[in-house]
């Protein structure tokens, strides 16, 4: 009997717990701290998110402008982008994770050039 009331319980609270409403939206326009092995930068991000989709554009005094692709999955988020760099072509992949509504952090290759960290904090 005691079992069964404590599971009872257990069962009870668990429907309690509100349901997890606040889905990772990363809209908006983000200032990223940058250093890489090659320099350097705080590029200016601004992203769209439809679902898991994730597009916007990117731009930098080191690698100028371009528009980016991604994706959102759960706290992860990922983009690409082309850029040309002294004459080089090359494609820069942002990879991070999500801490919370303002901020993200990860990593950064600019096409095997070079590679890098990042912080961001949203506008």
């Amino acid at each position: 009997m005691k079992v069964l009331l404590a599971c009872a319980i257990v069962a009870a609270s668990v429907t309690a717990l509100p349901a997890q409403s606040s889905k990772i939206d990363v809209t908006g326009k983000w200032t990223f701290t940058v250093q890489t092995d090659a320099g350097s930068g705080t590029p200016t991000v601004t992203l769209k998110q439809d679902g898991e989709k994730l597009t916007g554009h990117y731009s930098s005094q080191n690698l100028g402008e371009a528009d980016l692709t991604g994706s959102v999955t759960g706290q992860e988020i990922k983009f690409t982008f082309n850029a040309d760099a002294q004459g080089t072509s090359l494609t820069v992949t942002y990879t991070g994770t999500i801490e919370n509504k303002d901020s993200m952090k990860g990593s950064v290759d600019l096409g095997g050039m070079a590679q890098g960290t990042f912080t961001a904090k949203r506008q």
